[in-house]
């Protein structure tokens, strides 16, 4: 249950695992399991996701603007394409301008509205940072801090003079391993989830108010653990190429050629022994398949050649009664790959997955080998982004609320927090009428549905309490000694929740996160300040093209709730069946007329969309569309509501909802996503859901048959 996710922006969550990580992205953490902070492309949502499409994001111009912004109108005819029949392909008469007009840049896998809404927010953070850099006795501890960690990374000249220097402690400590027992300790000095595998804390699924352990599949270089096993000609291109990159990588530690070949191949062989115990992407969109909570006894009889009673004391739980193993199929595979490979081969995986997780903050020459192969080799990126604009998201990443402390100051009035709620809470009654006029649900889980309903909580901007980072030292002039405490920061702050309440005011993303999600465990929806910007709202603007796009995304957020994931929590976020048998049933019939709908369409060459991979945020985008196409009618009741442009009140509103789909995607990541990406690419997150509604029909005088007129029209909310 994902945000709902655009694009690319900042290209920090649909991206790839490893690859997001890599390139020196960090994404949000916890629930977005395998695609957050520590490395690998989240699992979609614990078994869903959010996670780097951006998606519905939700925006409002109330927010305060720099001078210096363009006025982008929600609806811009000009970026229409008005040659185009409507009725035959709704996206490109949307956009068809806006695509001519907006080329990719040379540093994007992608690019639409959104991309240029998050370059211009990283723009205003950029300024931020700078200002902090800036040496001033008088700065406060967060000034400093965001400052000197923004100065450091900028400092490419005395990064490039370290080279590997800052890796020789931990090579050092690899180097000096004298049994396989000793792995756990390395293990655990290592904190990122793609080193071997995830260590993490979630709240407990049959007990949403609890906070436990987690061990999850992890340890894989590659996005997904299907590309170690598919056979097409391009992914057979592509292993070639990640065991290339794994060699230079090797070699510009200092390996000879021949040696770094061997090892490559060695990492190769790990890692797919690896992928082949790990569940599919569609498999972990299922929260009941990661649901096995045991003892730590228990989980050691899986795997008992790993230490794990030594891993815990290493981590700080050394009394550690249970915990939630996601994948306990993995970490078998994991233990005979403990028994059957030698001390010197881990001793290579883990130098790997070393110097891959550290890559961008290294000298030039690490940098420049990261991106060949995860940038422009997996993703078709032409150019590495400035080193300013990675240096900005990895402070957000690391320092995200203090850096959004001060950015909701300077750039997020309280008027469009409470246009923000305003909006939600007229999308919140749509549904309520929605979920009680269906004519498929009985009464008894409606009445189920409208208890969750009426407890999703509604977080708009920032959190009440900001976090505290006072524990966190930053050295100016030492960028990995940074991040590496940053990380060890935030893994230590994750696993001092185990056994306490859940804090159900935190943020899993940071306030100018151009982003939104929902959290099916904690039953909120969440919308932080960097999206509640313009141009998707435009307060100038008739309500119309505002309700089909921002209105869009709310509702969007709010049907993860009751998609096929969501629908299986409670309001109190507990994995709980509340659905009788029969509205079950009728349930996942309505689900799959989407699923096998969009199953049809095809990403690039012969490659379809994986329907069961989409469904949520499929479910999501056609649920949303008409909550806020009902909340707009209700908002508008008793207008005379008259054309503008040539276009009436009804063909801006789906226009609206179209342009905020905007935009291109380069053919690597287009490949890359139809694998890794729980979202359907934005022509048919357009189609396909103006396809399933009569009122778009009836909007355009579209003709029975028409291409966007679906002849077996899905429906569920």
């Amino acid at each position: 249950m994902q945000v709902a996710l655009r694009s690319d922006l900042t290209e920090a969550f649909i991206l790839l695992g490893s690859s997001i990580s890599a390139l020196g992205i960090i994404l949000p953490r916890r629930f977005f399991r395998q695609e957050n902070k520590k490395g690998s492309f989240m699992a979609l949502f614990r078994g869903c996701f959010l996670a780097l499409a951006v998606a519905s994001l939700l925006s409002l111009a109330t927010a305060q603007q720099p001078a210096s912004s363009k006025h982008e109108p929600a609806l811009d005819v000009t970026s229409m394409d008005r040659t185009i029949d409507p009725c035959v392909d709704f996206f490109q008469y949307s956009c068809g301008g806006w695509i001519k007009n907006n080329p990719i840049p040379p540093d994007q896998s992608s690019w639409d509205t959104y991309s240029k809404m998050q370059d211009e927010n990283r723009d205003r953070l950029r300024g931020i940072l700078e200002a902090a850099a800036a040496p001033d006795p008088k700065r406060d501890t967060s000034a400093q801090k965001i400052g000197d960690y923004y100065a450091s990374c900028m400092d490419e000249k005395a990064i490039d003079a370290k080279a590997a220097g800052p890796l020789t402690p931990q090579l050092d400590r690899i180097a000096q391993l004298g049994s396989k027992a000793e792995i756990p300790d390395v293990a655990a000095a290592m904190v990122d989830d793609n080193v071997l595998f995830g260590f993490d804390s979630t709240q407990d699924y049959r007990d949403a108010s609890q906070v436990i352990a987690e061990a999850d599949q992890g340890g894989l270089g590659l996005p997904d653990r299907d590309y170690y096993f598919k056979d097409d000609p391009k992914s057979v291109d592509l292993r070639k190429a990640y065991v290339a990159h794994v060699q230079k990588m090797f070699q510009l530690l200092g390996d000879q050629p021949d040696v770094a070949v061997a090892e490559s191949q060695t990492v190769m062989r790990i890692e797919t022994a690896l992928a082949k115990g790990s569940m599919t992407r569609v498999e972990r969109r299922d929260p009941k398949n990661l649901d096995h909570k045991m003892t730590s006894v228990e989980f050691e009889k899986i795997s008992p050649d790993f230490q794990w009673q030594v891993y815990f004391t290493k981590v700080g739980l050394p009394s550690l009664g249970s915990l939630n193993v996601t994948s306990p199929n993995f970490f078998k595979a994991m233990n005979e790959e403990l028994k059957g490979e030698s001390l010197a081969d881990w001793k290579v995986y883990l130098r790997w997955h070393l110097v891959h997780k550290d890559a961008p903050f290294l000298s030039s020459a690490f940098v420049n080998e990261n991106f060949a192969f995860y940038g422009k080799t997996l993703r078709g990126q032409q150019e590495l982004q400035p080193r300013w604009k990675r240096c900005t998201q990895n402070v957000d990443n690391d320092l995200g609320e203090a850096l959004g402390q001060v950015y909701v100051e300077k750039y997020f009035s309280p008027e469009a927090k409470q246009q923000a709620l305003k909006m939600v809470k007229e999308i919140d009654t749509a549904m309520a009428q929605d979920i009680n006029s269906l004519p498929w649900m009985s009464a008894a889980t409606k009445q189920q549905a409208l208890v969750k309903l009426h407890g999703m909580a509604n977080k708009i901007g920032y959190p009440d309490k900001w976090r505290d980072y006072t524990k966190l030292e930053i050295v100016r002039g030492d960028e990995l000694g940074n991040v590496e405490r940053a990380r060890k920061f935030e893994f230590n702050r994750q696993l001092a929740k185990i056994g306490k309440p859940v804090d159900r005011g935190e943020w899993d993303m940071t306030p100018p996160t151009v982003n939104a999600y929902y959290n099916p465990q904690m039953n909120d929806i969440n919308f932080p300040a960097g999206v509640l910007q313009p141009p998707a709202f435009d307060p100038t603007s008739d309500a119309a093209p505002n309700y089909g796009d921002t209105g869009g995304t709310i509702g969007h957020e709010l049907t993860h709730g009751f998609d096929d994931e969501g629908r299986q929590f409670d309001a109190q976020g507990n994995l709980r069946d509340w659905w009788t048998e029969a509205d079950g049933k009728e349930f996942v019939k309505r689900a799959s007329c989407i699923s096998d709908q969009y199953s049809t369409y095809t990403i690039i060459d012969d490659i379809k969309i994986n329907g069961k991979l989409t469904l949520g945020e499929d479910v999501a985008d056609l649920g949303g569309l008409i909550l806020a196409y009902m909340a707009w009618k209700e908002d508008t009741k008793g207008q005379n509501l008259q054309p503008i442009d040539g276009l009436t009140p009804d063909q801006r509103f789906f226009i609206g909802y179209g342009q905020s789909w905007c935009g291109e995607t380069r053919d690597e990541t287009k490949r890359l996503r139809a694998t890794v990406d729980p979202h359907s690419p934005e022509k048919y997150r357009t189609n396909g859901v103006v396809s399933n509604m009569p009122e778009f029909q009836e909007a355009f005088h579209c003709k029975a048959g028409s291409p966007m007129v679906n002849q077996n029209r899905c429906r569920v909310w």
